[in-house]
């Protein structure tokens, strides 16, 4: 099932008397969510992520736009009759209720034409159990399992109702890194299995880019890039989204193009043909500078930190704007750690210009 949003805004009274005026918690929202995809929506706290997602699910109305789930138009459709999942950051379980007559409650608030015998009812909640892997802990209660097995009665007790679209509201962010990985990998495959039209809405970058079909990057209500995840990566369309994505965070600099070279700087490293002359930010990804003694990038090194294949170099420079300089660099090519400096040869394809005043890339 695919879902399109056409020019989706959602305002909010002000609480603050003194500026007035409304806050817009999702301006101006256009997309197009293709059927069977996984889709992330990605972007800071505060962004609009989950209000888009409460939008899709029909719990809070648009104050302009339109929803679509395949030629239907849903926009003014209650949730219940939307034919969505929805999967709580806080899970959202029945404490007195076991594992099977969790997953068995929405079948059996049915009504009408929908309502199911309860042989039906039992045989699709042991299934969905299946398909999350819970099937031998249908007999427990909430507080008996673990976190990450509770994550999976949720998710079940969405899919029992066989829905349209599944809509997941950062699932993971009560998780601990271990269960975060092994629960994101269920999600993808259950995804995969099912191929019910998915949005996962998530703060954590590397959730986002490790599951996703496509990402939407947001901020402050609007939609920055959407593609790929290693497009937006490799690509980012302004120095919002470069800073957002990558682990460690791309390192930003002050620099300027002289005669279409880039300088940060004392310091020449490379050529930008077709750029004129200006100030603009620089962004290097950590995996785009190799020690190189004759390197055009000098700087001073601060720490050598060996990760065992890899090795993060810490480092700091004059020009730079952000914290924490870091190259990840192969092991069989660190610097040592006496050395007070490192030269660094830059890969142009990891070297990113923004321009100085409004922040969009500058191609090259």
């Amino acid at each position: 099932m695919k879902v399109v949003l056409q020019n989706l805004t959602k305002k909010f009274p002000n609480r603050n008397k003194k500026i007035g005026g409304d806050v817009i918690a999702v301006n101006n929202f256009n997309f197009e969510i293709p059927d069977g995809k996984l889709i992330g929506l990605l972007g800071p706290s505060g962004c609009g992520k989950s209000t888009a997602l409460n939008l899709i699910c029909g719990l809070l109305e648009p104050t302009e736009g339109h929803i679509f789930f395949g030629e239907d138009e849903v926009t003014n459709l209650p949730p219940e009759v939307r034919g969505v999942g929805l999967v709580f950051q806080n899970y959202a379980l029945y404490p007195h209720m076991t594992v099977l007559q969790n997953i068995m409650f929405p079948l059996q608030n049915l009504k009408g034409d929908q309502k199911l015998p309860k042989e039906e009812i039992v045989r699709r909640a042991k299934e969905a159990a299946g398909l999350v892997q819970i099937d031998g802990l249908l007999e427990r209660k909430p507080s008996e399992m673990s976190g990450g097995q509770q994550q999976r009665v949720a998710i079940a007790r969405a899919l029992v109702k066989m829905p349209k679209v599944l809509l997941l509201d950062e699932p993971l962010s009560n998780l601990d890194a271990r269960l975060r990985l092994q629960t994101r990998e269920e999600i993808r495959r259950i995804q995969r299995e099912t191929g019910i039209t998915t949005v996962f809405v998530t703060h954590d970058q590397e959730e986002a880019m490790s599951i996703s079909d496509l990402i939407v990057v947001m901020k402050d209500g609007v939609i920055q890039q959407i593609d790929e995840p290693q497009e937006v990566y490799d690509d980012p369309v302004n120095l919002f989204v470069a800073k957002f994505l990558g682990t460690p965070a791309i390192n930003v600099f002050e620099g300027e193009v002289r005669n279409g070279r880039l300088h940060i700087g004392g310091d020449d490293l490379m050529a930008v043909p077709g750029v004129p002359d200006k100030k603009v930010f620089v962004g290097i990804r950590p995996e785009g500078l190799e020690p190189d003694p004759e390197g055009t990038f000098g700087c001073g090194l601060v720490n050598v930190e060996v990760m065992g294949r890899d090795t993060s170099v810490v480092f700091t420079h004059d020009g730079a704007v952000s914290e924490n300089l870091r190259a990840i660099v192969a092991s069989g090519k660190r610097p040592a750690k006496t050395e007070k400096t490192v030269r660094f040869r830059p890969d142009p394809l990891k070297v990113h210009l923004f321009d100085h005043e409004t922040e969009e890339r500058i191609r090259f």
